[in-house]
């Protein structure tokens, strides 16, 4: 994992493909027949694997058609946490606040 940080996307897409061949290799699939249960071309497919210009749609459609879609929350994973919700939660006062006026005249 380390050494993809260095990477230029270009060397990421072409990372990327050759794992996407892997996986279909250890499913013991071959190219024509993952495209055709994908609705892709095989030409989109090893595109997809050589790391060449594929959309998002060809990447789900592959690792669906593969029975891979646990990649997905990997590349993207549920946040545990909302940002927003943490700012909508209501805390508790941390001590008691004196309604004002109610300080007695004469006492500083």
């Amino acid at each position: 994992m380390n050494g993809l940080l260095f990477k230029t996307p270009g060397e990421l897409q072409i990372a990327l493909g050759e794992r996407l061949r892997r996986i279909r290799l250890s499913r013991n699939a071959d190219q024509a027949t993952t495209a055709a249960k994908a609705g892709i071309s095989e030409r989109a497919l090893r595109n997809l694997e050589a790391g060449r210009g594929s959309t998002v749609e060809t990447l789900v459609r592959f690792l669906k058609a593969l029975d891979a879609l646990n990649g997905i929350d990997l590349l993207a994973p549920q946040p545990l946490v909302s940002p927003m919700m943490l700012l909508r939660t209501h805390t508790e006062p941390q001590r008691m606040r004196r309604p004002r006026g109610s300080r007695e005249q004469g006492t500083a």
